[in-house]
């Protein structure tokens, strides 16, 4: 139990998540704040919670603790440094900001305010990537060669699938990249303890006309709605692309994005070789790891506490053969952000996204959009 109080700000697709996994850690959720009146009052009533706030003002000025901020990219940076003025913890969804600038920005304030900052890059915590990241940093792999893997989805395959992440207005120039691309970079970078240090980059709009409907569509939701397309709009945000990477120990790697691959729904992959044994994870299949292995058989590592290191065990809360997914990562990243709160101690190495991370995260992005545009490879700047 967390004695803090916690609003939401942002009551789409993410806001709901956030409120019920803060709910499973035992925070208390004293309020929420969506665009307007009308769907501030309708999260309220939905997520049982006490109060419905009119603005953000009004929010900062209630006897909370953190804020959570849920909304579109194009308000993180505004609101994140309201709630650090403020005196708040924030908990910001990604990009954290939409440049480099604003981002570089909220990493200095939230040092100078003392308060605890962090991002939800909540695939870090599936059970099997903490494992991961343990026995590379035991030296299970060895020298790390290679780093592999995609991020990959359809929920926007058709051309009369619309969303307000598809503009650059809202969610930033990049789309693919930045929505789904830094949750895998951010992951291998946190499980080798590697850095990309250069991309090459391709991308693609398949769409460079979308259908708009009537009113807004939630993330996800167009697959379940039926939706009236009525307006040609042009977009510019790309629907898929790859990219080739360099490592800061001379390990080279690709990833490939897409939102337009048929059948695939929400499927993270990657594959990490070393010079003993390779290591391979699906998030479709997120309880499984398969190990890799050159002078004996392969390995299926199911996910069970009492098969992981003694570490990761506080991250995996049920039994093997009870399998966690999805949500499990939100409560999990949650509980990092909130026990770091509680301890109290700022010196101390965080466990969660931190601000810093979200700002490289963005740093990255920059990088393979001026890579895509320039036709070249383009150094990372530190």
């Amino acid at each position: 139990m967390f004695n803090l109080k916690t609003a939401i700000i942002g009551a789409g697709f993410m806001g709901p998540v956030h409120t019920e996994a803060l709910k499973r850690l035992g925070v208390q959720v004293t309020g929420i704040l969506g665009v307007d009146d009308a769907e501030s009052q309708k999260a309220r009533a939905a997520l049982n919670i006490a109060r419905a706030y009119k603005n953000i003002s009004e929010l900062l000025d209630d006897n909370i603790d953190v804020v959570h901020i849920t909304t579109p990219n194009k308000l993180h940076y505004e609101m994140a440094k309201a709630a650090l003025l403020a005196g708040k913890h924030v908990l910001c969804e990604k990009p954290l900001a939409m440049t480099s600038r604003e981002s570089a920005e909220l990493v200095e304030l939230a040092k100078k305010s003392g308060r605890v900052a962090g991002v939800n890059y909540n695939i870090r915590f599936y059970p099997l990537n903490l494992e991961v990241k343990n026995r590379v940093q035991a030296g299970q792999l060895g020298e790390i060669y290679s780093v592999v893997g995609s991020y990959v989805q359809d929920w926007l395959l058709y051309p009369t699938d619309y969303n307000w992440r598809v503009l650059a207005e809202e969610g930033g120039a990049l789309r693919a990249v930045a929505d789904i691309g830094t949750h895998w970079l951010d992951l291998v970078q946190t499980i080798t303890g590697l850095r990309v240090t250069a991309v090459n980059a391709d991308l693609r709009t398949v769409h460079p006309v979308r259908k708009r409907p009537l009113g807004e569509v939630e993330t996800f939701s167009g697959k379940v709605q039926k939706i009236e397309a009525t307006q040609d709009v042009d977009i510019t945000t790309e629907d898929c692309g790859t990219m080739m990477l360099k490592f800061n120990n001379d390990a080279i790697g690709n990833l490939w994005v897409s939102q337009t691959t048929a059948g695939r729904k929400n499927c993270l992959r990657y594959e990490i070789a070393g010079a003993q044994s390779a290591f391979y994870w699906n998030s479709e299949y997120p309880n499984n790891l398969w190990l890799g292995y050159r002078d004996k058989p392969n390995e299926n590592l199911l996910r069970d506490p009492g098969l992981l290191d003694e570490a990761v065990r506080p991250f995996a809360n049920y039994p093997g053969g009870h399998n966690e997914g999805f949500p499990d990562t939100f409560k999990q990243c949650f509980r990092a952000f909130y026990a770091y709160i509680q301890k109290g101690d700022m010196h101390d190495t965080p466990t969660f996204p931190t601000f810093s991370d979200g700002h490289h995260e963005i740093v990255l992005c920059e990088a393979i959009l001026k890579s895509h545009r320039e036709k070249s490879w383009v150094e990372i700047e530190s």
